[in-house]
């Protein structure tokens, strides 16, 4: 991103980076300093002339009227916490006399439950995944199944898919395991996983090591196939072997 913006909001942006957020984050942090500061300087300005005088409460509350005019209640409600939490570090840096945001308004979002899956969704996408006969290199169902399972079985969002390493998964009693799961704004968990996912999880570094054997740390029947691998390990790869990347298991899925 090569978009000028103010120094005050690159200081902004590297101690939010000390705290060491996902990429999403923090081009997030840019987007919504963007909607709000192109509203307040005006359209086809350069974003870095703004100054720390034009944070009003006045000037806060007119750009957020503009942008809630196109922008649903999430999107309002994300762009709102940034610049909360942009004017809070302006504020401790004595860079402003106060922090205008409680003084705007914003909307309140409906809490709603999690939506299930029908009961014959997973069947029917297993049996899809069965049906594929792997005819190209990306093709890969013993994978792809341990992705739907893990995600599905675990809870595990996208981005913790991507992140977990095979040492996160540590053997428990009766074949049974807990998995590491590093978690998003740095809130780890432990999780049970059953021994049906962990024979899925096995069969599938079974058919890695046999795609990538020169990533294989060593050939074990102590411990399974967990045991045959790095701990730091991607827990899934690719069609190269790599850690798997956002837009192979977007597509994928």
């Amino acid at each position: 991103d090569t978009r000028r913006r103010p120094e005050w909001f690159a200081a902004f942006l590297a101690d939010r980076g000390i705290r060491k957020p996902s990429a999403h984050t923090m081009k997030a942090y840019r987007q919504d300093f963007d909607a709000i500061a192109v509203r307040i300087v005006g359209s086809g300005s350069d974003l870095s002339a703004m100054s720390l005088s034009d944070i009003t409460t006045a000037s806060m509350r007119g750009a957020f009227a503009q942008y809630a005019e196109t922008h649903e209640a999430a999107s309002i409600q994300r762009c709102w916490s940034t610049w909360n939490v942009l004017c809070a570090f302006l504020f401790t840096c004595d860079h402003i006399a106060a922090n205008p945001m409680p003084m705007v308004g914003r909307p309140k979002i409906a809490k709603t439950l999690p939506k299930s899956l029908a009961p014959n969704t997973l069947k029917r996408l297993l049996d899809t995944l069965s049906e594929d006969r792997e005819h190209r290199a990306s093709d890969w169902v013993a994978r792809d199944r341990a992705i739907i399972l893990t995600s599905l079985l675990a809870g595990l969002r996208a981005d913790e898919l991507l992140r977990a390493n095979i040492g996160d998964i540590r053997p428990a009693d009766h074949n049974t395991a807990i998995i590491h799961v590093r978690g998003k704004g740095g809130k780890d968990r432990h999780l049970p996983i059953e021994a049906a996912l962990v024979e899925v999880l096995g069969d599938y570094l079974d058919s890695r090591a046999t795609r990538f054997p020169a990533t294989v740390k060593r050939r074990s029947v102590r411990g399974g196939p967990l045991n045959s691998w790095a701990p730091s390990a991607p827990l899934f790869v690719g069609p190269e072997g790599n850690r798997i990347t956002r837009g192979t298991l977007q597509y994928r899925i």
